[in-house]
């Protein structure tokens, strides 16, 4: 019987770029990180990517067989084309990141984005392992979301299921989009900031997470009311979709995740003040796979039998190579 190929993952932020090489237990045989040359164009981003995964590749002494993307912005998980993203990235929109990195690594490429490359990497290595139906929330600079039905990804009919930070009813405030009164306007690492900002007054600097973490578990009243308006939002939001589309398990992960200790008391009594409509249990736990569950998820990803994966030497359309 042939061995499983070892699978490299791949995080693309605005940022930085992260790799990892594993096996299809999740153990980690080469890991690094490159800035990632956001404003100079996807072929760019894709060449950095490939530069990085060939030099852990050299170094662990290894050859990937299967890769896996985890990406910033809005993704086609069939075409691996990027189909919208921030301001941050030049000539994102509309590359087609799948193909271009199967024609660079000469492997098969899955492509998505990464809120639901965490939540893949969860089901198959972290706090989601042996669930079926499952909602993966990453707390971070923004909020995103992810749904798995019957232990495999849904993404909906245009890839964008599970967005709930951009799910509307959680007050007044204005939310980076545009719109008002999302869940990001709350519970975000930087809605943290700033609504404690707004309790206390505070000018610039402005006090980071981390900081309102420890001022909360000290028993500052206003960070505790931060954290607690933050996680009765994301409870709220939880047994919402749980009620939508009988789930039975929560994952929450990203930056914010590193508080859980005094998030996690408003996350349930979120969900138990409004439970789902069921009335089964909604289990809730933080992510397992830390700061590196989108780059460890994108390799899941690989190892997945999505039909998304672009296969080594796929060609580039000619109207997007040009990008």
């Amino acid at each position: 019987m042939p061995r499983t190929p070892l699978a490299a993952g791949i995080d693309i932020g605005g940022t930085k770029i992260s790799a990892v090489i594993t096996d299809d237990d999740g153990r980690r045989l080469a890991f690094d990180h490159v800035p990632a040359p956001a404003a100079s164009g996807g072929p760019a981003m894709a060449d950095a990517a490939t530069a990085l995964v060939r030099r852990l590749e050299a170094e662990a002494g290894v050859a990937v067989g299967i890769a896996g993307v985890g990406a910033a912005g809005v993704i086609d998980q069939r075409s691996g084309t990027v189909v919208a993203a921030s301001a941050t990235f030049a000539e994102w929109a509309g590359f087609p990141l799948g193909a271009a990195l199967a024609d660079r690594l000469g492997v098969p490429v899955a492509v998505d984005n990464d809120v639901n490359a965490f939540l893949v990497g969860e089901l198959r290595w972290g706090a989601a392992r042996g669930q079926a139906d499952v909602l993966g929330i990453m707390l971070g600079t923004g909020v995103g979301g992810a749904i798995a039905l019957d232990g495999r990804l849904f993404a909906g009919h245009r890839g964008a299921a599970g967005e709930i930070g951009h799910t509307p009813g959680y007050g007044e405030l204005v939310c980076t989009c545009g719109r008002v009164g999302h869940l990001e306007t709350l519970a975000s690492g930087r809605s943290i900031e700033a609504r404690y900002a707004e309790r206390t007054g505070a000018a610039a600097p402005i006090v980071r997470g981390s900081e309102i973490a420890d001022r909360a578990r000290a028993g500052e009243p206003e960070a505790l009311a931060v954290f607690d308006a933050a996680g009765r939002a994301v409870g709220l939001a939880a047994s919402s979709a749980a009620s939508m589309f009988d789930l039975s398990f929560v994952v929450i992960g990203g930056g914010v995740r590193a508080a859980w200790d005094v998030l996690e008391p408003a996350v349930r009594a979120g969900i138990d003040g409004n439970p789902p409509v069921s009335g089964f249990p909604l289990e809730v736990r933080p992510a397992e796979l830390g700061a590196d569950g989108v780059v460890l998820g994108a390799a899941a990803l690989a190892y997945s039998d999505a039909p998304h994966t672009m296969p080594a030497g796929a060609s580039i359309p000619t109207a997007l190579a040009a990008h």
